[in-house]
């Protein structure tokens, strides 16, 4: 017990959970630990209520995760950079899939942001001073570079996130890591895939890019 009733709930869960999971499979645990050979890397928005595993039915090993605030893939970001290059020359991943969703609020903070300062100009008070505003100076740009600072929100959000989407996928493209894996014949895919809260549906955007292409 940690006198913290959250807390308490999720350890209690976990005992349920891997009690349940060891009756219906004696090996799981003792297989799962001897390593991982998952084919999908999920690159995902924080947002709890886009739980990987959970809205796939996925079990533990499926799927290797890296998740942050409105599903961004930067260039210079070295957390997502190892995540791609461990998955990709290590793990074997053959499918890299970008996950964005509805209603997402990074995309609302980056619309928001764009809006109070249309131009982008430096001078502007809304200068980026904090780590999230920094994070999503470029969904910002994106914001401005489309043209959405005069659609209304509700218009807005959507468009916004899905062409975010695309321009994650062409990103990870753009990287080294899937620039030589496809030179040395490996079968990596990109993907981008939307998720709809509204219904629970994961939507694929039909933006994949496969080796030769």
């Amino acid at each position: 017990m940690t006198n913290y009733p959250v807390l308490d709930a999720l350890l209690a869960n976990n005992v349920q959970w891997s009690t349940g999971v060891d009756n219906s499979d004696p090996d799981f645990f003792a297989q799962s630990a001897k390593g991982q050979s998952p084919k999908v890397l999920w690159i995902g928005c924080a947002d709890s209520r886009v739980p990987a595993s959970v809205i796939t039915a996925s079990k533990p090993g499926d799927i290797f995760v890296h998740r942050n605030i409105a599903n961004q893939f930067h260039l210079d970001d070295d957390s997502a950079l190892s995540v791609l290059s461990y998955a990709v020359e290590h793990l074997g991943v053959e499918h890299v899939i970008v996950v964005g969703h509805s209603n997402c609020g990074g995309a609302a903070g980056a619309y928001d942001a764009a809006c109070a300062n249309p131009d982008g100009s430096a001078t502007s008070p809304t200068t980026p001073t904090t780590p999230l505003e920094r994070w999503l100076t470029p969904l910002t740009s994106l914001v401005r570079d489309l043209g959405l600072t005069t659609v209304p929100r509700d218009k807005a959000l959507p468009l916004l996130i899905t062409e975010s989407v695309i321009r994650q996928v062409a990103n990870i493209c753009a990287t080294n890591v899937i620039k030589n894996a496809w030179a040395e014949g490996k079968n990596v895919s990109v993907h981008g895939w939307l998720y709809e809260l509204e219904d629970g549906r994961l939507q694929d955007l039909e933006v994949s890019t496969v080796p030769g292409l």
